[in-house]
């Protein structure tokens, strides 16, 4: 109550206290989320995010948080993030496996 009336009287200041304070709940929230798909990735991922990311069940309710408190466009952005990292990432795996295989080593 007291906020809405601090904000009805100065309409156009920026709360960037309040604004810093959601941010940093939001990214607490995101790396609870991708900390619970790194210790659960031996589970078969059954759940599935906005941009196809697969999860496990046991990660639901850290990844309802993460939807509940961080904005839908942060949410997308920081799961297409998660997804190219991994591809790069498994990608550079698999050209090290095969060069290996090939009897090629860098």
């Amino acid at each position: 109550m007291a906020m809405e009336a601090y904000t009805s009287k100065y309409p156009d200041k920026i709360h960037t206290d309040l604004l810093s304070d959601a941010r940093q709940t939001c990214y607490k929230a995101r790396d609870a989320f991708y900390a619970c798909l790194e210790k659960e990735s031996h589970i078969k991922a059954n759940e599935i995010a906005a941009v196809g990311l697969l999860y496990p069940v046991q990660c639901k309710k850290t990844r309802e948080f993460y939807e509940k408190v961080c904005r839908r466009t942060w949410v997308t952005h920081f799961e297409r993030k998660y997804c190219t990292k991994k591809r790069a990432l498994q990608t550079l795996l698999d050209d090290n496996e095969s060069k290996k295989a090939a009897g090629v080593y860098v």
